[in-house]
């Protein structure tokens, strides 16, 4: 057994079965979101819109469902290749942010205070 198996949505059930009326709520929200039809995004960029944040959030089971749908609503090689590398540049770009945090606190912990506090 994995921490990860592309079967495990099968367990929704007892979600659903634990809070019956959110799971309902979430689904026809997340049903809308996705393929509502008063869209104004093309199902190919939502779907590779979705891929980029599953890669950012590291969501196995998001990569694989929103890949297939990209690929279904004809997304190719290419676009998500690119849109693999932007959702990489993107994390490597909240690391870096959030590095000026750590040299802050670093700052702090060095007895020179947080500047501007």
């Amino acid at each position: 057994m994995s921490y990860h198996e592309h079967t495990d949505h099968h367990y929704a059930k007892h979600i659903r079965a634990g809070a019956p009326k959110a799971f309902t709520a979430f689904a026809a929200w997340d049903t809308q979101v996705m393929r509502g039809d008063d869209k104004v995004i093309p199902r190919k960029y939502t779907e590779l819109m979705a891929v980029a944040v599953a890669l950012t959030t590291q969501c196995p089971y998001c990569i694989e469902a929103h890949t297939d749908a990209a690929h279904s609503a004809g997304a190719t090689q290419q676009e998500l290749a690119e849109t693999i590398m932007i959702a990489a540049a993107l994390r490597a770009g909240g690391s870096y942010a959030h590095g000026f945090m750590a040299m802050k606190f670093l700052e702090r912990a060095e007895g020179g205070g947080i500047p501007g506090a």
